[in-house]
This record gives structure tokens, sequence and C-alpha cells, in this order.
């Protein structure tokens, strides 16, 4: 018994001492340890627990005093979740800026403090990006590229934004994986997912854990920049039709899992108005863009670029023609939607659009909302109920909308849980996309404008055409079917026309001539 004792003891002490000296020799870097991130988050995650579980016991439910402590307490967790972000970095970092693009969905208290996250991603030092390189590409800096900038352009929660140029001359951008991210991430998501369960245990009405199945669904693929690249070639030919949308051509001999080459597009960001002044670019003509190139990724083709935060849509004078062209960067994250789901979606937007409650009801029923199809139509175009049945189209957006939207995310919070865990995947990174372009045109200005509604018709209308020539069992029913799509395109066009005139200032002008003459 005692020399098997000492076998051990001495197996022990070998392992331990081997380890020992292992990670000594590695002189790993404490932030990539699981116990030392999990130890952060299940820290972090029990204070903001402990908070919301002990603040409320002496306030009265609904009174002011209630609805301000709910706000502190809000604004509290929200900072402390955005510093377990920071110090995790990584899936951390990407999971807090999805979070803060839900503007309409969450309290303003926590997509506030998030949207912090876009300009806080770390950086890898440029010995590790020489060693990912070295690794994935068989070569040395030198050997690939004239001139490679040490400082980014940019860095985002996976990856960081090169410039370099070939031996040919051309100019290319390099996007390099942050070095630990690939192995962290699935370990990261099992600790959010355990801790997402505990915290469900704690608060039944807390229903957020679809984040965390869309995160384990989406970062192997935003991981992969293969796939990336693979949809950028596939998102260019698709919208071709579009002359203003310029998508960075793929260098694919030096592209892998962890590096993505393309071409170096200059621009500044679509948020940017001063840029735009500058370089006299129409900011009523990109956000009216914008809208075409979205709603055809979505009613017509059913494949939409899924992460349109200002960081990856630049706008830019294009060289050669001198015409204004949107710049469509990060193509990781793409939402393909089943032709059934495409297709009920647009019925509900013509619905929406046309204040045919009706339709609005059965469409949002057939997308899963069920008796919360109120809350759902609200939630999908960020408008307020008696704007929704008067049909979006027909009352413009005001400030006052916004800040009773905002105000009643808080409110229903419960309900907008239950909400997102009802209704299909798909339907969930199609609201993120949704947010971060309203929050684009509210910086814009451009909210209120009628084109994002009329694009959307014009999408609609030709979605549900395409969709009932498929199924026509004649060749004269197709031309019907023709004859009535053109007939609806050339209204909505004439009604264009008809808004573009009241609002014409020359039509303000003779109009006032006239009445002067007549006096």
């Amino acid at each position: 018994m005692a020399g098997r004792l000492l076998r051990v003891s001495s197996l022990a002490a070998a392992i331990f001492s081997s380890s020992g000296f292992y990670l000594y020799s590695r002189q790993p870097d404490p932030n990539d340890l699981i116990l030392v991130r999990f130890g952060r988050a299940a820290a972090a995650t029990a204070v903001i627990s402990y908070d919301y579980l002990t603040a409320f016991k002496h306030v009265e439910f609904g009174t002011e005093e209630y609805r301000a402590l709910r706000s502190k307490v809000h604004l509290r967790s929200a900072e402390r979740l955005r510093d377990l972000c920071c110090a995790n970095r990584g899936t951390f970092i990407k999971v807090g800026q999805h979070i803060g693009a839900l503007d309409y969905l969450l309290p303003e208290e926590y997509t506030g403090t998030l949207k912090v996250l876009h300009s806080q991603a770390p950086q890898s030092r440029i010995e590790e990006i020489r060693q990912v390189i070295r690794e994935d590409l068989g070569q040395e800096l030198s050997e690939l590229f004239v001139s490679f900038d040490e400082n980014p352009q940019g860095a985002a929660s996976l990856a960081q934004v090169h410039k370099a140029v070939l031996h040919d001359g051309r100019t290319v951008a390099v996007k390099v994986q942050h070095p630990n991210v690939q192995r962290q991430s699935s370990k990261d998501i099992a600790v959010m997912e355990a801790l997402a369960r505990a915290v469900h245990w704690l608060f039944p009405d807390f229903g957020f854990m679809w984040l965390v199945d869309e995160a384990k669904k989406n970062m192997p693929l935003e991981l992969d920049f293969l796939n990336e690249g693979h949809n950028a070639e596939r998102v260019a030919k698709m919208l071709s039709c579009f002359p203003f949308l310029k998508v960075p051509n793929i260098h694919w001999n030096l592209s892998t899992k962890r590096i993505l080459t393309m071409e170096f597009v200059e621009g500044g960001q679509v948020n940017n108005r001063e840029y735009m002044k500058k370089h006299g670019i129409n900011v009523n003509k990109i956000s009216e863009h914008l809208g075409k190139v979205y709603s055809e990724m979505i009613f017509i083709h059913g494949f939409v670029h899924c992460d349109p935060h200002p960081g990856n849509v630049l706008v830019r004078k294009c060289p050669q023609s001198k015409k204004s062209e949107i710049v469509l960067l990060d193509h990781g994250l793409y939402q393909e939607l089943q032709p059934d789901f495409r297709l009920d979606y647009c019925r509900l937007w013509k619905a929406l659009i046309a204040g045919d409650m009706s339709g609005v009801e059965r469409y949002s029923r057939r997308l899963g909302a069920g008796d919360l199809y109120p809350l759902f139509a609200c939630i999908l175009t960020a408008r307020a109920w008696n704007a929704v049945t008067a049909g979006i189209g027909s009352l413009p957006v005001t400030h006052s909308e916004d800040v009773e939207i905002r105000t009643n995310a808080a409110l229903y919070l419960p309900q907008i849980s239950e909400l997102l865990n009802r209704v299909p995947r798909q339907m969930l990174l199609l609201l993120k996309t949704n947010d971060l372009l309203r929050g684009i045109e509210t910086t814009l200005q451009t909210r209120a404008a009628s084109s994002s509604f009329l694009n959307m018709s014009r999408c609609c209308i030709r979605a549900m055409a395409r969709h009932k020539r498929t199924e026509a069992p004649s060749s004269s029913r197709r031309l019907r079917i023709t004859l009535a799509e053109n007939l609806d395109l050339w209204t909505l066009a004439a009604y264009e026309l008809l808004l573009w005139m009241r609002d014409s200032a020359l039509l303000r002008w003779l109009t006032a001539l006239l009445s002067g003459h007549r006096l």
C-alpha cells in the first residue's frame, strides 16, 4: 500500500512539475485561461442577478420611484456586462455587440451602454499577426507584400484589418483573425449557455436563451473567412443590377479560414454626415440606395447581410465614375430565408404598409407571433400601435413616437422575451438587421422619408408576382400576372411622383407665383 501511494504521489508530482514548467515556458496570457474567463463571467452574472433580486424589495411596482430605480439597475447591470465583454474579449464582445444592436427590443440602458463595444474591440500585436500569417500562408510578411501597415485600419471582436501592397502594386486589405478566438469560442459559448440557464432558473421571465442559440449557430460561420469570401462573391453577383453598390474583390490565393485578403476600398462610414457633406454625397440618396439593397436581399432573394453596423457600410465617390457608391463589407453573417417564410414576411410587410389589420394579424400568426401579434408588429416596424393601424406608410415618424417605443421596450421586456422565443430563428437576425438600418437612418435624419416604404412595396410586388408565376398553370395566366405586376409598379411610380411634386421646391415656387398673380 505504501509503495502504491509512493508511486501515485511520484506520478502526481511529475505531472504537476511538468505542467508548471509547460505553463512557465509558454507564459500564457491569464485572459486565455478558461478558469479566469469563466470566473469573471460567473462573478458578473452573480452580481447582476443579486442586484435585480434585492433592489426592488422596498419599492412598490409601477410607481415613478420603481421606474427610476429600474433604470438605475439596468444601467449598472449594462455597465457590468460591458466591462465583462471588454475583459473576456472575442466571443463575449461579439455577443455584446449583438445585444447593443437591439435598439427597439431591449431597454435603452443596455443598448446605449453596449454600443461602445463596436469601437472598443481589442487589437492583436503585430507579432501575433505575423504568426497567424506564417502558419496559414507558409510565408513571411516580407515575402507576400511589398509593404504591410502594422497599425490596423480597424479592429473588430474577431479580427483586425491591415492595409498592404502586393508585389504587382495593387493595394489590399488583409483581415486577420485574432489568434485565440477560434480556440476559445466554443468554450465561451458553453460558459454563456450555462450562466444564461442559471439566470433563467432565478428569473423565469428571462427569455434570452435565443441569443446563446444564435451564437452557437453563427459563430463557426463567422470564424470561417473562406465562407465570408464566398458570401461576398455571391452577393456581388446577386446585386450586380445596382451600379451604386461595391463589394470588394477577394484574393483567394492569399485567403484561408483565418485570413481574408480583398481589394482595398476607401470611404467614410455610412453614419458620417460630415464626410458626405465634404465629398458632395447626397445623404437622402444614400439612405434610399441602402433601403433598395436590403429590400432586394430580403424580399426577392432571401439572402440577407445581417451585420450592417456603420463600420461595415462605407460610402464614397467612385474614382472612375465620380458617382456615389455604397461599399458593403464583412460578409461573415448572412441569413438564408426559407421560401415560405420569405413570402409570409413579404405579405406581412404589404399589410403593414397598407394598414390591412386582418393581414397583419394573419401573417404575424403564421410567423409565430400568436396572440402577441400587436407587439410583434410594433417591434418589426419600430412604430407605435396607432401608426401600425393607420398604415405605416401614411404617418411620418416622430421623435415622441421613438421615445414611446423605447420606453415600451423596458415596460414589456417579459413579453418581448416570450415573443423572441416563439418566432422562427430566421426572424431574429432580421430584427437585428432592421434595428441596425433604423439606427443608420436615425443618424442620417432620413427615418421620416417615404422612400424606404416605397422600395419595400416594389420588392414585395415583384416577389409575390414571381411566386405566382412559378405556380401559374398556363402562359396566359403568367401574362396576366405580369401585366398586374407592371400596373402595380406603375401606380407606385405615379404615387412617388406625386410625393415628389408635393415636396418640390419648384412646385411651391410656382404655386406661390400663381397665387400672387391672382391677387
